[in-house]
């Protein structure tokens, strides 16, 4: 395992963990301050999410850059199967591959959406999710953009994802078998996998993406209470270790969603503790 205690230039900011997935929600920085904001702290990169970037993928790419950081993915493809699918839904993807490539991230992750209406089970979704998969994956090569699947924890099952787990991501990714696809890794949806080193050690050389918080063992919602790395009950370094073997040594983007704590504190002070947390427990 890489050792962290000295050196957090692996350490990248996915800015949802100050809010900026969120209309109203945390401080309001600009992208500007976000960016002079981590370079200030040693960071390594920045995940941006689609609706921070407007007209402006390309200069906030060049401004990341500029100051020392590089663009470490996008967040996120729309919702590809399931209720939430917007419509022309192959336009909107090619668009958000678009964006990634402006921006000059090298990943853009994949939100699949729930379970297809009039279907039951699985199946039916996972067969449509593949296929459309497989179309976005070919525009995804010619633009030099990779796609990330990330399961989801079950809870968000129906509506928001039909991916539980490593194995269920890498069973989709067997299927489409295309080299612009692998898997992001998310300790808030993955930590309670029993069998989460096997199927990571079967998806070797797949993992594109590791995804860093923590949770709590009392969390009040589902979605907007995450926890800050140390503070909740994830194997964290056991994990890591795992997500490692299994080949990936990029970066470790702390992605937070928290309403109530931490996207009301001075982002200052949430990108200071990152860096604290990310030495000491990550």
């Amino acid at each position: 395992m890489r050792d962290f205690g000295q050196d957090h230039s692996a350490l990248a900011l996915n800015t949802a963990s100050l809010g900026h997935n969120l209309d109203g929600a945390g401080a309001g920085w600009s992208s500007e301050q976000l960016i002079d904001a981590c370079a200030e702290r040693g960071f390594g990169g920045i995940v941006y999410w689609r609706r921070e970037l407007g007209d402006r993928a390309q200069q906030i790419g060049e401004r990341t850059r500029a100051a020392g950081l590089a663009v470490a993915g996008l967040c996120r493809t729309p919702l590809m199967v399931g209720p939430g699918t917007p419509q022309p839904l192959e336009d909107e993807v090619r668009a958000s591959i678009d964006m990634a490539a402006a921006l000059g991230a090298p990943v853009l992750t994949i939100v699949t959406g729930g379970t297809e209406p009039g279907t039951k089970g699985l199946g039916p979704s996972w067969d449509l999710l593949a296929e459309r998969v497989a179309v976005a994956c070919d525009h995804a090569a010619r633009q030099g953009v990779k796609l990330a699947l990330e399961p989801l924890n079950p809870m968000f099952g129906g509506n928001r994802t039909c991916l539980f787990t490593v194995a269920d991501a890498y069973e989709i990714c067997r299927r489409v078998n295309h080299p612009a696809l692998g898997i992001a890794v998310d300790v808030y949806h993955v930590w309670w996998d029993s069998r989460l080193t096997e199927s990571l050690a079967a998806a070797k050389g797949l993992i594109l993406g590791y995804h860093l918080c923590d949770w709590l063992a009392e969390t009040s919602h589902m979605l907007l209470d995450r926890g800050m790395m140390g503070d909740g009950v994830a194997d964290l370094r056991a994990i890591r270790a795992a997500v490692e073997a299994a080949g990936y040594a990029g970066f470790c983007e702390v992605e937070i969603f928290s309403a109530e704590d931490w996207w009301k504190r001075d982002p200052r002070e949430v990108l200071d503790t990152m860096v604290d947390r990310f030495r000491r427990f990550c």
